[in-house]
């Protein structure tokens, strides 16, 4: 696992960097997705979750759940056009489940992409250190709390 700045990035996923959405490409060839540490710090306690429902389409640069939390509403982009195929229900009902484990039981859906050529351009997590580093300089991020 890696550390940057407090905040934690396992190196077996992929990463959407901008968006701070992270990948786990599943046996099935589906995607199971989630907000990375980074992300959670911006947004805080998490107090709802409202994601696309199974089976609906996703397009890629579009919201694939809305997030909200007592300072942030926004959305949890996807990168790849695909359909929803699993929600974390889990999440619906306690969305603070990504504040405390946002690799894990806080992930927010499994979506199936149409063509695998966007991801491509995700960043794999033992190369993500040098685009976070990054990332985090040009918006004056100081880091993730320390636990």
């Amino acid at each position: 696992m890696l550390k940057i700045r407090g905040c934690l990035f396992p190196s077996h996923l992929l990463y959407d960097v901008r968006n701070h959405i992270w990948y786990e490409m599943l046996d099935d060839g589906s995607f199971r997705v989630g907000m990375d540490s980074v992300a959670i710090a911006l947004a805080g306690d998490l107090l709802a979750f409202t994601p696309r429902r199974a089976g609906r389409p996703l397009e890629a640069g579009k919201a694939c759940a809305v997030l909200e939390s007592g300072k942030w509403v926004g959305a949890a982009r996807i990168i790849f056009d695909g359909v929803v195929e699993l929600v974390n229900d889990a999440m619906i009902n306690r969305p603070s489940l990504a504040n405390r484990d946002p690799y894990g039981e806080g992930y927010l859906l499994v979506a199936r992409p149409f063509d695998m050529a966007p991801v491509a351009n995700l960043v794999t997590g033992d190369k993500i250190d040098a685009s976070y580093r990054a990332w985090m300089d040009q918006n004056n991020f100081p880091g993730c709390e320390e636990p």
